[in-house]
């Protein structure tokens, strides 16, 4: 059982990461949480799927298969970025259940095959992103809680009012609970991105505002964290994110410019 607090909130919960067994295999609350996100998001997806002239038959096959290749990716970019333990290992690559999976892996992946999945079906390639992009944000924010439940991806020792207690094998420590850092910056980049939907510019400005917005809050979260996948002294994911928030904001602010001087 797992005990975490909210001592700013006087919160305290107790917990297994466990939520049920099924013939004898543990079915964890991180996976739980993984598929609630995708669910509501797709349930998000149903409500508005006309928007941009989405066929909803081809969104729920394309995301099956963003969904499968996604969650490759996550783990595969989360192995390689920890490939000293995994290569004595093997079998715990496999081993999906602890946790383990990287959100950047994920995109990636995903992206990659939503590109080939809409040449293959004939499909806008930029409509289907800006359409299905607000409900990985949805997804990402339920799916959080997932760390939550495993009691990881926490920051370093705060004084905070929003700070979380939890016991490590160090003794008892009051920390940056950065999942729910980022699960609520992921709600509110949802709430935006749907808004400035029904105002879009240019085929691939929703697409463009997720990657500014979502690089933006993840570089200062993962700055707070104190499990980040390193690569020399470099965090990945700051990298990344750096990159990412270049070349979105200047294709960006290029086609915000054209459309101006066609006015």
């Amino acid at each position: 059982m797992s005990i975490v607090k909210f001592p700013g909130f006087n919160l305290e919960f107790e917990f297994s990461k466990i939520a049920f067994s099924i013939f004898g295999i543990d079915i964890y609350k991180y996976a739980i949480c993984i598929v609630l996100g995708i669910v509501v998001a797709m349930f998000l997806c149903f409500i508005d799927k006309e928007k941009y002239d989405n066929d909803y038959n081809f969104v729920l096959e394309c995301v099956i298969v963003a969904i499968f290749f996604g969650i490759i990716g996550a783990r595969l970019y989360f192995v390689i970025f920890n490939l000293e333990y995994y290569s004595q290992n093997i079998i715990q690559i496999f081993n999906f259940r602890n946790g383990g999976l990287a959100i950047y892996g994920g995109l990636l992946f995903g992206a990659i095959s939503i590109i080939v999945f809409c040449k293959i079906s004939k499909k806008d390639i930029l409509n289907f992103l800006d359409y299905i992009i607000p409900f990985v944000a949805i997804a990402q924010c339920i799916g959080r809680f997932g760390n939550f439940f495993n009691v990881e991806a926490y920051g370093y020792e705060t004084t905070s009012i929003f700070r979380m207690g939890i016991h490590t094998l160090d003794g008892y420590k009051e920390v940056h609970p950065t999942f729910l850092y980022e699960s609520i910056c992921t709600f509110i980049i949802f709430l935006i991105l749907n808004k400035i939907q029904k105002k879009r510019k240019f085929k691939g400005q929703i697409l463009l505002l997720y990657f500014i917005c979502y690089s933006t809050i993840r570089f200062f979260i993962e700055g707070l964290r104190t499990d980040s996948l390193m690569f020399y002294n470099l965090r990945i994911s700051k990298v990344i994110s750096l990159i990412v928030f270049g070349v979105s904001f200047m294709t960006y602010y290029i086609k915000i410019c054209k459309i101006k001087n066609e006015k």
